[in-house]
């Protein structure tokens, strides 16, 4: 196998390390700003509304946009040259990061909800390019080694980002530390996208349709028109429910199952992704830098089988109030309980990864981009439709948060067998 195909050559060569880099620092600069923004809802700023409320219309702020213009921004990555594109993204990065801090100076909460706002936009416009821009810098055996990279750097980068978002607001911290942090990592994610090479449109003469609406219609559309590029699309989106139901009940599962604070949820946050690194990995190691699409239902099957032990993991523990790491693993059972979220996460990259690449490899490069923008306004729905679900689940029928986390296991197996079954290239098979 040639070094290139490795992760570690792939992070020596100029047209992946840039690309890596600009994708990092961008997820690590949303979760910063997210972190932020949860903390200064809470404060007594803005005490006169309601923190529920307010997190709620931040929510919909942000995924607005990945439905009103994920159509438009596709278009521009098949019709423009990806790496200007990248740079010019990450401009205006740094422009919004700066409004940011003017926003937190002068404790402007709906000058920071525009801000999240257009923080939402511009993550509509990258990610069409930050897929599609792969194929054309790597060749065909880097490309699981590239995704898997991606992955791992994205949710290493939710990680940190949570965490410094956090200890960069906290009361020991002197107001200026979270802005300064913004605009410094905008900056860093700026140089980083002057540094990415080309990449040539394939369709310049591509003519943009500035009806957001119909142009959606329109990719999703094109996007239906292979079945196994369909159902790969639908299967991703799936991962992104899932994802969305765990990360976003695990604090109040720390808080109110655990009863541990906020060092233990950080230790859960570290333990999932680091998961998701490892099965990201373990997917380019498995599959000997090939794509390999009979791991994605390995994947799903994981992720069940672990999700469900997580159920009866959670009934064997004898949960006590723990105030630090060390207590809380002194507990008889946690052990257990962490492995179960690690392997979920393992799981997880199994699943994703194979789906990413066969997106890519599958999809014509004319419209790859456009197919990447479909996938983008579903993966939005679809966490919408977790948050929907929990609510019925968790408030209107009063199940509780264990049980929750069974139901999650359960039919995600239902549902990724269902999709994976009507394409035969997702059949388990020997390799």
């Amino acid at each position: 196998m040639p070094a290139a195909s490795s992760m570690l050559g792939l992070m020596g060569r100029r047209r992946f390390l840039p690309y890596f880099l600009t994708q990092f620092f961008g997820a690590f600069n949303d979760n910063v700003l997210r972190q932020a923004l949860i903390l200064f809802i809470t404060t007594s700023a803005v005490s006169r509304f309601s923190p529920n409320l307010l997190n709620n219309i931040a929510l919909a702020l942000f995924i607005l946009p990945f439905f009103l213009f994920s159509g438009l921004a596709g278009q521009f990555a098949d019709k423009f040259d990806k790496a200007k594109l990248v740079f010019w993204v990450k401009v205006s990065e740094l422009v919004l990061m700066l409004l940011a801090a003017v926003g937190f100076y002068y404790q402007s909460l709906w000058g920071l909800m525009a801000v999240l706002f257009a923080m939402g936009f511009q993550s509509t416009c990258f990610g069409p390019i930050k897929y599609s821009i792969m194929p054309q810098h790597l060749g065909s055996q880097e490309l699981v080694a590239g995704n898997a990279l991606v992955q791992q750097g994205t949710y290493v980068a939710i990680l940190l980002g949570s965490v410094m978002g956090v200890l960069l607001n906290a009361s020991f911290a002197a107001p200026w530390w979270g802005s300064a942090a913004l605009v410094f990592i905008a900056v860093s994610g700026l140089v980083s996208g002057y540094f990415v090479p080309s990449a040539p449109s394939q369709v310049p003469e591509l003519k943009i349709n500035w009806n957001p609406f119909t142009e959606t219609i329109k990719v999703m559309r094109y996007a239906k028109q292979k079945r196994a590029v369909w159902i790969a699309v639908l299967s991703v989106s799936w991962f992104w429910f899932l994802g969305a139901a765990y990360t976003t009940q695990l604090k109040v599962y720390v808080d109110d199952y655990l009863h541990a604070g906020e060092t233990v949820y950080a230790l859960l946050l570290m333990v999932f992704s680091f998961g998701i690194g490892i099965g990201s990995w373990a997917c380019k190691a498995v599959s000997r830098g090939r794509l390999t699409l009979s791991l994605v239902p390995l994947g799903a099957l994981a992720i069940t089988v672990f999700g469900v032990d997580l159920y009866f993991a959670y009934q064997g523990l004898l949960a006590v109030e723990s105030a630090t790491v060390a207590e809380f693993m002194a507990q008889k059972g946690v052990w257990r309980l962490l492995f179960d979220l690690l392997l979920i996460g393992v799981g997880g990259g199994f699943y994703v990864v194979p789906l990413f690449t066969y997106i890519q490899e599958a999809t014509a490069e004319t419209h790859r981009a456009r197919v990447i923008a479909a996938c983008n306004v579903l993966n939005a729905l679809f966490m919408v439709l977790s948050a929907l679900f929990s609510m019925v689940l968790l408030s209107a029928l009063g199940i509780t948060l264990p049980t929750y986390f069974l139901i999650l296991a359960l039919l995600s197996l239902v549902v990724s067998m269902y999709l994976l079954s009507r394409v035969p290239e997702f059949k388990i098979r020997r390799w």
